[in-house]
């Protein structure tokens, strides 16, 4: 099932579908506000807003490639945002022209176009240092590193969804093949979000066990606070076990 509808199934029950405790994948913009409104009555995994790709690239980049990989975003959405951080002046602007004469042969132009002239941005850092913060603060959903010894700096990434390697680990890699799951923050989230893994199907329980002796050892310390926050019973709990 899919759309909105199937998110109110999901959440609520019908006559044939039973309700679930957690919905998670990828939608529209009406999947994404009807998760947003069921939270709370069940779990989900994210908000996911529109799709978003960062290149970071330096002289050892091919321009045509990247701007390859910055039109696979934009043809998703007219909201998609494509941006290329490089830290050279060279680059970018072959990135840019690039774009333009790429954009021209696509099926989904107006798309593509939309994305590109509103979201898509060109930026120049002075170097990695200065291109590894601002790809931080972007924190984003794809971030290809399109730079020498890739690998290298990957220590320097702190806040992305899925982290390409290489000249030769395109971003529709990840969409249809590459094996990691594909529902991945977007919207600056990755700054405290994960993608989409085994764990979002696991819980845990926490559990607490005292021995009498254990639990007379730390009483004082309990019902002094219990008494100042005003939760006399809470403080009875404690004391009641002390005969």
């Amino acid at each position: 099932m899919g759309g909105a509808q199937a998110v109110a199934a999901f959440a609520y029950g019908t006559e044939t579908i039973k309700k679930v405790d957690k919905i998670v994948g990828p939608g529209n913009d009406f999947v994404a506000r009807a998760k947003k409104w069921v939270y709370g009555d069940v779990a989900i995994d994210m908000i996911a807003g529109p799709s978003e790709i960062c290149v970071l690239a330096d002289e050892s980049a091919n321009p045509a490639y990247v701007a390859a990989d910055l039109l696979s975003q934009a043809e998703h959405d007219e909201a998609a945002r494509s941006i290329c951080v490089t830290t050279s002046e060279k680059v970018a602007k072959q990135v840019a022209e690039e774009v333009a004469k790429q954009l021209q042969d696509l099926e989904r132009y107006d798309v593509a176009k939309a994305s590109i002239d509103t979201y898509g941005q060109v930026v120049i850092a002075q170097d990695l240092r200065e291109a590894f913060e601002i790809v931080n603060l972007i924190a984003p959903e794809h971030l290809q590193l399109m730079i020498e010894n890739a690998t290298d700096h990957l220590s320097d990434v702190k806040h992305a969804g899925a982290i390409f390697l290489g000249h030769y680990s395109p971003e529709p890699l990840g969409d249809y093949l590459a094996g990691p799951n594909h529902t991945l923050p977007t919207s600056g989230t990755a700054k405290f979000a994960s993608p989409l893994g085994v764990y979002d199907f696991m819980k845990k329980s926490s559990i607490i066990r005292y021995t009498k002796e254990a639990l007379l050892k730390e009483a004082d310390y309990i019902e002094t606070i219990a008494n100042t926050e005003g939760l006399t019973a809470h403080a009875k709990s404690i004391a009641i076990r002390r005969d």
